[in-house]
């Protein structure tokens, strides 16, 4: 390998020593990012060991194609397609772990060109892949109120949704947002509360970034079709960042590993009855960084690290 990564994950150590890596096993970084994790997982793999990272981020396939190692593979695609790439690599129930660190990379907030950042000015654009649907700022010039107000609350569970809303419709009828900063003056100057604590933009940025790139329906297609790829002993770690993402995480996790109750006098076959009472995973974990972590990068205050093991469920 001869590239060197200066972007450190948040919880890296900690998220690499949570997939318990075998020298000669088969592991997935379904967020390739930056490759902070890939690099870390490729220098704990021996000769015969293989890493299959996926990325949307065109950026992200640039830095991953730097990468000369024939124990590493990349593809361009998100993340909720991992099945479709396992199946294409004939790895489907032979991955011992795989790692999704959810949500935006520092890079690609401080990249203003990306217009990810409410504070720094670029275009409005939020999309991890810029050639593949449609732009933030196109989105609120099309959207109605009602649409927009909906999104910010949903995605962003931001309390001023509709008066937000109602002034980006205005703006826009008057001059189309292209701006990033046009849209986080026209937020600021819409809510009647400020948090000193928080940028008042802060919420509605998230809110249309998730809602664009389509963030918490990729989480639920992803975690699912891990399900299918993992073998027994593997495991599965994702790093999340809000109460949204990490929602998802936790139902996925205690859903599959709570055996299924099967009702009182209700008739059920012996085969049926095995499927009912198999669970997936175990072995449930949650961390938090470290305050000295925090301290360092801010952004990590709110990660929230989960991992599970697949179970072995031959009867």
């Amino acid at each position: 390998m001869n590239i060197t990564f200066q972007h450190i994950p948040v919880m890296c150590q900690e998220t690499i020593h949570s997939l318990h890596i075998k020298k000669n096993g088969i592991y997935i970084d379904g967020t390739f990012g930056m490759g902070g994790h890939s690099s870390e997982i490729l220098k704990k793999l021996g000769n015969n060991g293989q890493l299959y990272s996926i990325d949307k981020d065109p950026e992200s396939i640039k830095i991953g194609k730097k990468i000369n190692d024939n124990r590493f593979h990349i593809q361009q695609n998100n993340f909720s397609k991992i099945l479709h790439y396992a199946q294409e690599k004939e790895i489907v129930g032979k991955v011992n772990g795989i790692i999704f660190d959810l949500g935006v990379s520092s890079p690609q907030i401080n990249n203003a060109q990306r217009g990810f950042s409410f504070i720094l000015d670029g275009p409005l654009d939020m999309r991890m892949n810029p050639y593949c649907g449609i732009s933030a700022s196109d989105w609120l010039f099309k959207s109605t109120v009602d649409q927009i107000a909906y999104v910010l609350k949903t995605y962003g569970e931001e309390r001023f949704s509709k008066k937000i809303a109602y002034n980006i419709k205005k703006y826009n009828k008057y001059k189309k947002i292209t701006r990033t900063l046009e849209l986080s003056n026209i937020i600021q100057m819409a809510i009647p509360i400020k948090n000193k604590f928080k940028h008042p933009a802060r919420r509605t940025f998230q809110a249309i970034r998730i809602y664009i790139n389509q963030e918490l329906e990729e989480v639920h297609k992803g975690l699912k079709a891990a399900l299918k790829i993992l073998k027994p002993g593997g495991y599965i770690s994702i790093i999340s960042f809000h109460s949204l993402e990490d929602r998802i995480v936790k139902n996925f996790m205690i859903n599959n590993s709570t055996l299924q109750k099967i009702p009182y006098g209700i008739p059920i076959t012996e085969k049926k009855r095995i499927m009912l009472k198999k669970c997936q995973l175990k072995n449930i974990k949650r961390i938090f960084p470290s305050l000295d972590e925090i301290k360092k990068n801010p952004r990590a205050r709110s990660a929230i690290l989960r991992t599970a093991e697949i179970k072995n469920n031959e009867i």
